[in-house]
């Protein structure tokens, strides 16, 4: 009788041997009541929602969805607009290539390979100091600090003089933007059930490749100031995105409420954005649905050693191993983009608006795959997606006849290479679930993000220039790292497939009164819980 992935029986309520439900009353609207779920699921005192926390408190599922209609509104497209800050001046610098960026640099694409390599690297330097910080200011101070600074580097682009500037700078972005990704899942998961996050993150992702549409218009307009007061068109394009995106980070610092039940201030209204009913509603539906969320104040620091205990959670080692390689055989395809389609004889401003249906087709399949795998339940087959795509097209790159008379063929399959199925919102997703505690989410988060980083820095360095311009033994590799992504796959879940069978059989046989001791008396927290059940 196995539960909802990457949750965790309450034995308050599981007392016979059946499935416990929550009691409702009425028809349409039902109460939610809760009985003695502050038996074993209390939160600590310093907890920020701690005086709303109340085991008794009912309310009806109208009002739930309108609270969550307001948190989408108040907090997740807030959410979307820093990371479209964030991807604006990341994905610039795709459009600053077409643009004849290297040449006017003296640069080459090795050299661009080793700039994004080196980006990538610091990029997954900072991940987890990032989340330290995180914890300990709050992710509501500490993510505006980062776009701040990372605009003004960011801008600072636009004075690049050769190959030396050009590596400082992707190093110093690097630096400041890493953790950003994991700093806002976990503010959003202050904010979110577990099953609501998935949705909310695949909007995070919208935005950002809806940014590399956004960006393309811009792009296409700022790039024709080439020659204004005899600057390159990708330095106006550096110097008037990270201006944009330096204004969004400040206007984050005042905006950006550090927990449900601290939203009052002099820019958010002096009463704050919800009444103290919605507030309880906040608070206890997301402690019912992971008590674990009120073992930390949203201000406590982690330490070393909660790091040292997540890196030797080999439950989590399959997660980390699928992010270090899913994203490979589409990577190169994503970074040459404009490179690709400008080497088919397409001009600067052709190049810009010939990238955007890659990017429209991203967020069609983002938002599908994403809706597809929670009204499934099955995640790493809708995983398995990505790489079922991108076989096929890989294996058409590789023998495409070299002599083409038309550029169409070429531009169709790197286009659909772009617009693969992006999994990144389920594996995030599943990190948070798997991981089974806020103390080891956190760092969960961020090892999983190193591991995408790491293969970004793989990817980037499949393409080389000896290779080009078709790029035959970088698309061998790729179709490589492809079928070992699919072996990879199925057998991560195979093997929660595997311990939740194996929990499922010891809980069975314990009696009502063995289960309520265990709960009672166990040190063990997150996954490690004999009643803790992986998402699949």
């Amino acid at each position: 009788m196995p539960l909802p992935g990457g949750q965790v029986k309450d034995a308050a309520r599981y007392s016979s041997e059946e499935e416990p439900q929550r009691d409702r009353v009425g028809g349409e609207g039902d109460t939610f009541v809760s009985t003695g779920f502050d038996v074993y699921h209390k939160p600590i005192e310093s907890y920020e929602g701690y005086h709303r926390y109340d085991p008794d408190f009912q309310w009806t599922e109208k009002e739930e969805r309108k609270i969550v209609r307001k948190i989408d509104y108040r907090i997740c497209s807030w959410v979307c607009l820093m990371f479209f800050a964030l991807q604006l001046d990341r994905s610039n610098i795709q459009q600053a290539l077409s643009d004849n960026m290297l040449p006017d640099l003296g640069l080459t694409t090795n050299d661009y390979n080793y700039g994004q390599t080196i980006f990538y690297l610091c990029f997954l330097c900072a991940e987890l100091p990032s989340q330290l910080v995180s914890k300990k200011i709050g992710p509501d101070n500490w993510i505006p600090i980062q776009m701040v600074s990372w605009s003004l580097v960011a801008s600072c682009q636009a004075f690049l003089t050769g190959r030396s500037s050009f590596f400082a700078c992707r190093a110093l972005l690097g630096l400041i933007e890493g953790g950003f990704i994991p700093d806002n899942v976990l503010y959003l998961s202050y904010w979110y059930k577990g099953n609501e996050l998935p949705t909310r993150l695949s909007w995070f992702w919208v935005s950002y490749q809806a940014t590399n549409i956004v960006g393309a218009f811009l792009a296409f307009g700022i790039l024709r100031l080439r020659g204004h007061n005899s600057l390159e068109g990708w330095r106006w394009l550096f110097a008037l995105e990270g201006m944009l995106t330096g204004l969004i980070g400040i206007v984050s610092f005042f905006y950006l409420a550090p927990s449900p039940t601290q939203t009052a201030s002099w820019f958010r209204g002096k009463d704050g954005w919800f009444t103290e009913h919605e507030e309880k509603i906040m608070v206890n539906r997301v402690l019912r649905d992971d008590p674990s969320k009120g073992d930390m104040h949203n201000r406590q620091a982690l330490d070393w050693r909660m790091l040292w205990a997540c890196i030797a959670d080999y439950h989590m080692w399959p997660i980390y191993l699928i992010g270090l390689s899913w994203l490979i055989p589409n990577q190169p395809a994503t970074a040459y983009l404009s490179l690709q389609i400008r080497s088919l004889g397409f001009g600067t401003l052709q190049t810009t608006l010939l990238t955007i249906p890659a990017y429209a087709l991203f967020i069609l399949q983002l938002l599908f795959w994403t809706w597809l795998s929670e009204r499934t339940g099955q995640r790493f087959y809708t995983i398995l997606t990505a790489q079922l795509w991108a076989l096929p097209l890989l294996l058409a790159l590789e023998f495409l006849p070299a002599a083409q008379p038309s550029p169409w063929p070429r531009w169709t399959l790197s286009t659909l290479l772009v617009g693969h199925p992006y999994i990144h919102a389920i594996l995030v997703s599943l990190t948070s679930r798997n991981a089974g505690a806020v103390r080891t989410r956190t760092f969960a988060a961020a090892l999983y993000n190193m591991a995408v980083q790491a293969s970004n820095i793989v990817g980037q360095n499949i393409y080389r220039d000896a290779d080009a311009p078709l790029y035959r033994v970088g698309n061998r590799v790729l179709l490589g790292i492809c079928v070992w992504n699919g072996v990879l796959v199925l057998g991560a879940r195979a093997y929660y497939v595997r311990v939740n069978a194996g929990r499922e059989r010891v809980w069975g046989e314990w009696a009502v009164g063995e289960r309520e001791g265990y709960l009672r008396g166990t040190t063990e927290r997150g996954n490690k819980r004999v009643d803790f059940r992986f998402a699949i």
